[in-house]
């Protein structure tokens, strides 16, 4: 027998033996408790990193134990497929299709993934590419729209000119692309929008409902949200005899507003200063503000720009006119796109007025100061508490007394609106891309927009494309995909040639698993609330504001649309930290890639497992180490060896174990057994401190070769050693697959360790 684990051999014999058996699938014995485990679904790229093995071990590990542990488990898998990089790879090129280079790549992947040893339950696959899927999502998207919760409307949008589509406000990082890095422009176009604000209220206060979720998570998806509780003002425009609506946290202030902001972007921009001698100037300010990029307009440190339409509205509170001002610094994407600008309470606002000569009057008095606030003499913005000034009968009122009071006479007024606001914007969903689900909506100059009939749907992809770089959608060259008739009166009709944003692909993937072969629906209800919700998601931290937000809005549309008793997808969320190499992390460009493949070949699947299991709890950053593979590829053969050479003493203990005939030594090793066990236990099962758990392993590992050195034969307690052999056998099973089932085999176990007992 090898007295070193072969690991080429062994691998080749298990994966035929658990595809042949179909050992992975899933389980459905009612009288055993359900459990979900998922990672994040990946795009396929064509081949696994670290980071992907990462991830996938850890959710193995647990997928393992829960088996062993009793529970029926749910283990999937799939593939995030539409996306840019497969329609670039088309362009760049030429030769090959997208779906051809996605399924190819997606062959690949499923390859790398088994040789990794990973259960998954491969009859439940899903591909959000395949047109069994997306038919699903474009009918999701047909349920929102029948009900208001998708709607079209022109808006500026986010562009990225590499990429060559739209971007969700969430895709801009630092003003530049998340996905190439290239710095976005703005464009105006009408988009389609699904209105995860009418969810809100909901998203924010069901965070009470994810105690499982790190706090961290929790936090930044609540600041994205951004609830502020305030009041909707109107002021008068007598200029075009309309109303402008603003909204304001500080209705108190409301006396000391002394002009008015919009956006450049504000569609009374054009209206105020239409035929006035003031045109061409605003219309060069609003060309010059809308280059300039959003976080360069907003920065505290920027310099605020402004320019005097030449109009005014009336302060509802005192009947003054006051001046209606455009400024780089007002977003038209937040809150009403205008505001009333308070200068003696707010110091963006005094900058702004000191820069431009405007009237600066205080209405809150600090309570620690005698001299009443002048506006004119002010070196800088008050806005900490105080009591009223300047405010007609409500002076005097401290500013909590004021908000409530003036809210309640403003609104019986009827000019001022209680309300609740938030930072999140509706998700926008329009892509000028191919590769994406089409949105399944018709045109029709009778009708209007039309939602495709369910009977008709998936709208297919046609397969002969032309691809070029235009900033158009290549399915607007496809004379037979864009002619079509109108489902309601039969008359010609276009079809929409925007793709659906992939982030709405992957907003409900993780339901699909749980009846994956459906054809009537996305998928029943009785099916998917059997498994849902997801027992323990794991990804990355990058996800924690778009999918996982995205997945809960849709999640809360599902349990409205009567398809799950649920309202959050899933109970528990693991951050998996990154894999580093040389402090920074594993980057082509930088030169300090480890590619998986070339580790399995090496040490093989167990060894990278255990490795990457070992060197850092899960949710913390991992530093690759040569010498850290090199160290658990000695471990594992030094539990191959501590089983192969002790065969005999294991398969042919003829005695019972009986812990109180146990000598000093043998005693020493059997409480470490039972210590390693209960570590193993609580660290996979309760706390997911793999790295603990492999520590204890190793630790009964040496107890075990302590005990066994310089003994004979007749001094071992044979029933000690098969005992312990089976433990370290079993505890390790999650972590390294491959070799424990070798093992088990070789100490005279029938089937397979990973359908054993847990110890």
């Amino acid at each position: 027998m090898q007295d070193y684990y072969p690991f080429q051999e062994v691998e080749k014999k298990w994966l035929k033996n658990w595809e042949d058996s179909n050992l992975h699938k899933t389980g459905d014995d009612p009288d055993k408790e359900n459990y979900y485990v998922l990672e994040m679904f990946p795009y396929p790229s064509g081949n696994l990193h670290m980071g992907h093995v990462r991830v996938y071990s850890i959710g193995d590990v647990i997928a393992r134990y829960k088996r062993m542990k009793g529970y029926n488990v749910l283990h999937p898998m799939g593939w995030d497929a539409f996306g840019l990089p497969a329609e670039n790879a088309a362009i760049k090129h030429g030769n090959i299709h997208p779906k051809e280079w996605t399924w190819d790549n997606i062959a690949h992947m499923k390859e790398q993934m088994k040789a990794m040893g990973l259960s998954y339950d491969w009859d439940r696959e899903v591909t959000t590419a395949a047109e069994d899927y997306y038919k699903w999502t474009q009918w999701f998207f047909t349920q929102m729209f029948n009900d208001d919760l998708a709607y079209r409307k022109e808006s500026t949008v986010n562009w990225c000119p590499s990429c060559e589509t739209v971007l969700a406000n969430e895709q801009v990082v630092n003003e530049a692309c998340e996905r190439c890095g290239t710095e976005v422009d703005k464009r105006d176009l009408e988009q389609w929008f699904l209105k995860i604000t009418d969810y809100a209220e909901k998203l924010l206060d069901d965070h009470e409902l994810l105690d499982g979720w790190p706090e961290k998570v929790k936090t930044m998806q609540k600041n994205w949200i951004g609830r502020s509780e305030g009041t909707r003002v109107t002021f008068e425009l007598p200029e075009l005899d309309k109303e402008l609506e603003v909204f304001t946290t500080r209705p108190d202030t409301l006396f000391g507003a002394t002009y008015m902001v919009l956006a450049p972007e504000h569609p009374y921009v054009k209206e105020l200063s239409e035929g006035t001698d003031k045109e061409e100037e605003v219309e060069a300010f609003v060309k010059k503000a809308k280059k300039q990029k959003e976080q360069e307009r907003t920065s505290a440190d920027s310099e605020k720009l402004g320019l005097f339409t030449g109009a005014y509205a009336v302060n509802p509170v005192n009947g003054e006119e006051i001046p209606i001002y455009i400024a780089n610094y007002v977003l038209m994407s937040y809150g009403t796109g205008a505001i009333m600008a308070v200068p003696a309470h707010d110091q963006r606002d005094f900058d702004f007025a000191r820069k431009y000569g405007i009237e600066i009057k205080a209405v809150i008095q600090p309570e620690d100061q005698k001299e009443e606030l002048v506006g004119s003499e002010m070196d800088e913005a008050y806005a900490g508490p105080g009591h009223l000034i300047n405010s007609d009968k409500y002076n005097g009122l401290s500013v909590e007394e004021a908000f409530d009071k003036m809210a309640e006479d403003f609104s019986e007024a009827g000019f001022v609106e209680v309300e609740t606001n938030y930072r999140l914007r509706d998700w926008l969903i329009s892509r000028q891309r191919y590769w994406g689900a089409p949105i399944p909506i018709v045109y029709c100059e009778e009708c209007g927009p039309v939602a495709v009939p369910e009977e008709d749907l998936p709208v297919k992809l046609p397969h002969d494309v032309e691809f070029s770089p235009t900033g158009e959608s290549p399915l607007k060259k496809v004379d037979s995909f864009v002619n079509t008739t109108c489902p309601e009166c039969g008359a010609p009709a276009k079809r929409e040639t925007d793709t659906m944003d992939t982030f709405v692909d992957s907003s409900w993937y993780f339901m699909r698993y749980a009846d994956p072969k459906n054809d009537k629906l996305p998928f029943s209800k009785e099916n998917v609330d059997q498994w849902f919700p997801v027992d323990q998601y794991i990804g990355g931290i990058e996800h924690a504001i778009l999918h996982l937000l995205y997945a809960r809005f849709f999640t809360k549309v599902v349990h409205d649309m009567d398809l799950t008793d649920h309202v959050e997808p899933f109970t528990n969320w693991l951050a998996q930290g990154m894999v580093l190499k040389d402090g920074a992390k594993m980057s082509k460009s930088k030169g300090n890639v480890v590619d998986p493949k070339d580790i399995l070949a090496e040490y093989g699947a167990d060894t990278a497992r255990l490795f990457i299991l070992f060197a850092s709890p899960p949710e913390k950053d991992l530093e690759w180490s040569d010498k850290g593979v090199e160290g658990a590829d000695r471990f594992l053969n030094r539990v191959w060896r501590f089983v192969t050479e002790n065969l005999e003493l294991i398969k042919n203990s003829k005695t019972e174990l009986n812990p109180d005939n146990l000598d000093k030594e043998a005693k020493t090793l059997y409480r470490t057994m039972h210590a390693s066990i209960k570590k193993v236990t609580e660290d996979v099962g309760q706390r997911l401190n793999f790295n603990t758990a492999i520590s204890a392993i190793m630790e009964l590992t040496n107890e075990v070769y302590s005990y066994l050195n310089d003994r004979s034969q007749e001094d071992t307690d044979t029933a000690l050693i098969e005992e312990v052999a089976e433990n370290i056998v079993l505890l390790l099973a999650p972590f390294a697959p491959f070799i424990t089932e070798e093992l088990w085999e070789y100490i005279g176990k029938e089937g397979n360790v990973h359908r054993a007992e847990w110890p």
